[in-house]
């Protein structure tokens, strides 16, 4: 798919109308919606408009969408649940455990807030937050992990990449440091999910918003809880009509009954979910391992292109770090002065801020974006730091 997309510009506009407006390569912030996906919320929309609401239908396609979610995560169907934003999975996982005065939670100032409020909420039951120091932002390796554990450590709370740098962390190495330990690991996966690999093995939850790399909706969100910690969540949100769980968030506590379909926490929007279904079908179509090459293919091609006019990069080098995200800047042109050079050309990227309230440029194609596309914001990036 992606090589039919290279060679035919006029498909590449029909799947991703975006293409025949803008250069878009903001997708660590959020994803303008391919054509299918906003298709499938339409129909979705026009059934619930014309007809009355077949709940047999809606729940068949609510295991559609778990089945295909699970297949692109690698994971059993049973240990996917949908959510709203990446924050009700983090807020789920940390409002559903049981927590013990004198219980320790590590976690990463620098991550986006969403994977960091819950967790410092945690004081109030007692839960002390052990924050995370790393020499460059988001440089998260299994040896500054291992130095926060302690005795009381209960849960490890990481981003697979952070949201500025760029940098993914050793999901792996850190996951199996947590489990000798007999330590929990929670992983806010939004900025690789639908991108990048994400290694589950050694994950005890995992929550992600769809609306970046998944290209789908605003609203849905994928949760993941590995079988053997299902035991371990309470609901954290009951309803009437909450079909959208699997048997974790545990049924320990409720269970509802009605003509024979068991109900379980968690409600969720139709439409959201029709969007997120055809999101991940369009992911699996294209081929993971292929999006992945494209996506660093692309970063690359950019910074390759940029580096020789004296631009400056705060997202790592090591292709086993690198996500979707490349940041830089120029040390002579404002990063503002830049971006509003490329917003002026039809190029969407976005601007952000590090610790020390320095701003950057954040560039994120993803593998719909051709390599002439970035030799495009290349050149246009070079002029303006030649001013």
């Amino acid at each position: 798919m992606i090589a039919q997309l290279a060679a035919d510009e006029n498909l590449r506009q029909r799947e991703f109308p975006i293409c025949a407006r803008k250069i878009y390569c903001a997708h660590a912030a959020d994803s303008p919606l391919p054509r299918r996906v906003a298709d499938a919320m339409r129909e979705s929309i026009e059934r619930a408009t014309v007809d009355s609401r077949n709940y047999d239908g809606e729940l068949e396609r609510i295991e559609e969408t778990r089945t295909l979610v699970a297949q692109l995560l690698e994971c059993g169907t049973d240990e996917i649940a949908f959510t709203g934003p990446t924050a009700s999975g983090l807020n789920t996982i940390a409002n559903g455990l049981d927590w013990k005065p004198g219980d320790e939670v590590v976690c990463y100032l620098d991550d986006y807030p969403a994977n960091v409020y819950p967790w410092l909420a945690l004081e109030r039951h007692g839960v002390k937050p052990v924050l995370l120091e790393t020499a460059r932002i988001g440089e998260i390796t299994p040896e500054v992990v291992e130095r926060a554990l302690t005795r009381r450590t209960r849960l490890v709370a990481l981003a697979s990449a952070n949201y500025i740098s760029g940098y993914r962390i050793d999901l792996e190495a850190i996951g199996a440091l947590c489990a000798e330990r007999g330590v929990l690991f929670s992983v806010d996966a939004i900025q690789t999910m639908g991108a990048f690999p994400l290694p589950l093995k050694n994950v005890d939850f995992a929550s992600a918003g769809a609306q970046k790399w998944i290209l789908g909706p605003s609203g849905a969100g994928i949760l993941f809880v590995k079988k053997s910690r299902h035991d371990l969540l309470r609901p954290s949100m009951i309803g009437g009509w909450n079909v959208v769980s699997p048997n974790f968030i545990s049924q320990r506590e409720v269970k509802f009954e009605t003509g024979g379909r068991k109900f379980e926490p968690g409600a969720y929007a139709h439409t959201v979910l029709a969007g997120l279904k055809a999101a991940v079908e369009l992911l699996l179509e294209a081929g993971p391992n292929e999006v992945t090459r494209q996506i660093s293919a692309l970063t690359q091609t950019l910074r390759d292109r940029i580096a020789p006019a004296g631009f400056e990069f705060l997202s790592p080098t090591e292709e086993k770090n690198r996500c979707g995200i490349l940041t830089c800047r120029h040390p002579r042109v404002p990063s503002a002065v830049l971006w509003d050079s490329l917003t002026k050309k039809d190029v969407v990227v976005s601007l952000r801020h590090d610790r020390t309230d320095r701003a950057w440029l954040r560039i994120s194609p993803h593998f719909y974006n051709t390599s002439a596309e970035m030799k495009k914001i290349g050149e246009l990036l070079i002029q303006g730091a030649a001013i």
